[in-house]
């Protein structure tokens, strides 16, 4: 054990001042140092070090990107860092100075002196010459520091236990994130375990888990104090905590979360319905990934903002003109507030899908600027893949010096992209796209007859052809993006033909129990609950076991309930909720039309798994034993 004294500094005194010192006494301690820091900044010093500390040091630490009075450290071998290198690469430097204080120990007396260039010696230990030991240990470059900023990846495990998963994130994405995944992978190679470390930093994620690594962890620890997505994690131990917890307790963290008892087994359809979800989900990639990304973002706001306004027409229709009165209000929240965020947010998360944090700020700017320009939601998707591309080009082209790399996140990538993503929007892509959109809502509201009925079919069949993958959410998107441009009617007849095949199958277990195991009428019961909620994935187990009679049941019965829906003009303003939101008035209109086009639907999806599927042949009984 060594005794060390530190201290650190930057031009605030701030942020990388005390990271610096947390980082070097954490380390230290985890070690086995005796280490005093101090802190130097624009407040002054704090926890200075006295004399005695000093001169019971066999070694100096210097993190400084600024000035440091080094007089009273003379005759003590000194190590000079930036706080940025003792932030990233904190072992390195304590290693750094300890083989500086043993050099000092052994060689001639003298000051042992930082050196530019790179640390020599296979170890990277100091070398003592000519009676002064030397321990060099060199600022980190911008591409060094970039390499730093990712989490380290972790050697195999030495005693082969297993694997654990882990994600740290904080607010800023900077020094916490980067420093708990480095003590969360020290600490799981103590316990004998192998752990990979996503960091959702300021500029995006780094090291993503990938399905299979999620899989295959015995655990999984979420160390954040931002929001991150937990339903990739699903079945799974998870244990969540702050990233300040992840970085100063790492060892307790690893070892609560391998203690954490297995997760309980989910019922067994929606189990299945779950698992079905998650392949689906695995199986997108490229734009259509970005662009569901951007509407599942979108959807509470279109559904919070569909809900209010039909809550407004129950004082009537035309109540809300009514300046003061409270369906002005409800239709102001609904209409002018949920609904003007619609195509902004839409945009934004599309290009955070592209591009991570990065793709925010030019996203939404995109996105309002799509709305204020008429070009609706279509304006809308442009904004967000323009947005998030360039941003990540940014990101990813743009080089700045080690000291300067928290500005890209913070202002290089907002300023530059937004810059560019704004001007496209207004010269370039505005007015053809708001042409379109205009010409596609006429087309839709002037749609009568045969057209409707064929539109209406056709989307219906979208929605039961594949039970939640692209050509469901495809159908599903397009309607959604007709709210904003007030045409109803194709989001009722998805909404319908969607709640179609689970229903059907549920009837179909019960008019046709012979056709059916016993644990698929079992899961008929809870097939029904997911239907009626609008769930069409509640059908795909169903589907999964006899495809060739399931899907085209399914796909006759959506498409007669999506052209019954369009036909007899029904109109739905809340993109969600099944049968559930039917209760609100004026939710949907005509009300009655509706329900019958959705009964329609389920009794023909019914009646054509009777036709379609062939009676289960009943257990043969085994003969009776003989005496």
């Amino acid at each position: 054990m060594e005794k060390l004294v530190a201290i650190t500094a930057c031009p605030t005194g701030i942020a990388h001042t005390i990271m610096a010192a947390e980082a070097l006494r954490r380390v230290a301690a985890m070690k086995g140092h005796d280490l005093r820091v101090e802190t130097q900044g624009s407040e002054g010093v704090k926890t200075p070090l006295s004399d005695d500390d000093i001169a019971a040091a066999s070694a100096v630490i210097l993190a400084a990107d600024i000035q440091v009075d080094e007089s009273r450290f003379e005759g003590k071998p000194v190590t000079r860092v930036s706080t940025a290198r003792a932030i990233r690469d904190t072992e390195a430097v304590l290693d750094a100075a300890v083989a500086a204080a043993s050099g000092s120990a052994h060689g001639a007396s003298g000051s042992t002196h930082g050196a530019n260039g790179s640390t020599h010696g296979a170890n990277g230990s100091a070398h003592a010459a000519n009676g002064s030991a030397r321990a060099e240990a060199p600022v980190a470059s911008a591409s060094t520091a970039a390499a730093a900023a990712a989490a380290p990846a972790p050697a195999a495990s030495p005693a082969g236990k297993g694997l654990l998963v882990a994600v740290t994130a904080c607010p800023t994405g900077i020094a916490h994130t980067f420093m708990a995944a480095e003590a969360l992978t020290r600490a799981a190679r103590a316990a004998g375990y192998e752990i990979r470390v996503e960091t959702q930093g300021s500029v995006g994620a780094k090291n993503a888990l990938t399905a299979e690594e999620i899989q295959k962890a015995d655990a999984v620890i979420v160390g954040a104090d931002t929001h991150v997505a937990l339903d990739r994690f699903a079945g799974k131990r998870l244990l969540q905590t702050s990233v300040g917890e992840a970085l100063k307790k790492a060892d307790q963290v690893v070892t609560r979360a391998l203690s954490l008892p297995e997760p309980e087994s989910a019922p067994d359809l929606g189990h299945r319905v779950a698992q079905a979800k998650a392949q689906l989900k695995e199986k997108q990639s490229g734009p259509y990934k970005h662009l569901l990304t951007g509407v599942s973002f979108m959807l509470p706001l279109v559904v919070a903002g569909g809900l209010i306004i039909a809550l407004s027409f129950v004082f009537g229709i035309e109540a809300f003109k009514e300046p003061g009165t409270l369906p002005a209000a409800l239709m102001q929240i609904g209409g002018q507030g949920a609904f003007t965020l619609m195509v902004p947010v839409l945009a934004g998360y599309i290009a955070y899908s592209i591009a991570d944090r990065p793709g925010l700020t030019p996203g939404l700017v995109g996105g309002l600027l799509a709305s204020q320009l008429n070009a609706g939601f279509l304006g809308g998707i442009v904004a967000g893949f323009l947005g998030g591309y360039v941003a990540r080009w940014i990101r990813d082209t743009v080089r700045l010096p080690a000291n300067l790399e928290g500005l890209k996140p913070v202002l290089v990538i907002p300023l530059l992209s937004t810059l560019v993503v704004g001007l496209l929007m207004i010269y370039v892509v505005g007015k053809p796209v708001s042409a379109i959109m205009t010409g596609l809502t006429d087309f839709l509201r002037g749609m009568g007859g045969t057209n409707a009925v064929a539109l209406g079919a056709l989307l219906g069949a979208m929605m039961a052809i594949d039970m939640g993958g692209p050509v469901n959410k495809a159908a599903y998107t397009f309607s959604v993006g007709l709210l904003a441009s007030s045409t109803y009617t194709p989001m009722a007849a998805t909404m319908a033909a969607g709640m179609v095949p689970p229903l059907g199958l549920a009837l179909a277990t019960v008019i046709a129990r012979n056709r059916f195991t016993a644990q698929e009428r079992e899961a008929g019961k809870a097939a029904a609950v997911l239907g009626a909620a609008f769930i069409t994935e509640g059908a795909i187990p169903f589907a999964a076991q006899d495809p060739v009679r399931v899907i085209p049941a399914a796909v006759l019965g959506s498409a007669v309930t999506g052209a019954l829906s369009m036909g007899l003009g029904c109109g739905l303003r809340a993109p969600h909720g099944g049968v559930f939101v039917l209760a609100i008035p004026n939710a949907v209109s005509p009300l009655g039309v509706y329900l019958l086009s959705i009964v329609a639907g389920t009794v023909v999806t019914a009646l054509a798994l009777v036709v379609l599927k062939r009676p289960i042949a009943p257990p043969v009984a085994p003969p009776p034993a003989r005496p």
